[in-house]
């Protein structure tokens, strides 16, 4: 497998106080299947769909405040390099370039509008096995408040030219690698609660999105919005039972035009 460009999301993980409970929730949801967990890396557990690699799941590190969410990782080829770019841009270093065994080296970090993220430079794990099908990632949108730091911050730490959304209903960028759309980056509104932070809102391929809402609420989850048709997909914003928010996304029912993109 070829390691992935700079600034492609190439990863997402996601910690829970229970972490049993979450790989009930997401084996029911997502069709995951679950490798061994190994105490040497804090029972980081691998999730898997038809047998390759799309995510995974950990308890809570020791010290951990915040609520469970779903983080995902940029590539890198130097993420001590990638380090310096996130600090020389106003973004703040939570956890320093750090070696995971063999499998790769991370960081994670925060850009100057709060949104947290990490980043990976491969090594053994070079990331997502499978993308764009049910039961894996789909994409990725920084979601915040101050699209101006985010704006600023993303493409000069990554290189992404940025396009508008021209659709006088949201704020929406896309962020690009060449031509390839990598990331969207969505302003969040009075909609979102006053208390919820910034965040990447890692969407998810399902095969029916109703009957994916249908299993968050049946194991006490909640929706946010949708499900709603799109051109690019019926999708629901939910949380898991355990707080964490995504979406999820049947990228094969489709309606309506795209939107022009410039």
């Amino acid at each position: 497998m070829a390691v992935k460009p700079e600034g492609t999301p190439c990863w997402a993980d996601a910690m829970f106080p229970d972490l049993q409970a979450a790989k009930d929730f997401y084996g029911e949801l997502l069709g995951w299947t679950f490798g061994a967990t190994s105490e040497q890396y804090g029972n980081y557990t691998q999730a898997f769909s038809g047998g390759e690699n799309v995510a995974a799941l950990s308890p809570l590190m020791p010290g951990w405040e915040g609520p469970p969410a779903w983080n995902v990782y940029f590539a890198s080829p130097d993420v001590d390099a990638t380090a310096a770019m996130v600090s020389a841009n106003g973004g703040d270093l939570l956890m320093e370039p750090t070696a995971v065994g063999d499998f790769g080296r991370m960081l994670m970090a925060r850009d100057p509008s709060g949104v947290v993220f990490g980043v990976w430079q491969a090594g053994t794990h070079q990331g997502f096995e499978k993308q764009g099908e049910p039961g894996s990632y789909a994409w990725v949108e920084v979601t915040t408040r101050d699209t101006a730091k985010a704006d600023a911050f993303f493409p000069a730490v990554f290189g992404y030219g940025v396009r508008s959304v021209q659709d006088e209903a949201v704020d929406f960028k896309v962020f690009t690698l060449g031509d390839d759309p990598v990331a969207g980056r969505m302003k969040m509104t009075e909609n979102w609660p006053a208390e919820v932070p910034p965040y990447v809102n890692v969407y998810f391929a399902v095969a029916d999105c109703d009957a994916a809402v249908g299993t968050v609420t049946r194991h006490g989850g909640r929706v946010h919005f949708g499900p709603h048709d799109s051109p690019f997909g019926r999708f629901a914003a939910v949380s898991d039972p355990q707080g964490a928010t995504l979406s999820v996304i049947d990228l094969g029912t489709t309606e309506g035009e795209l939107p022009e993109i410039s």
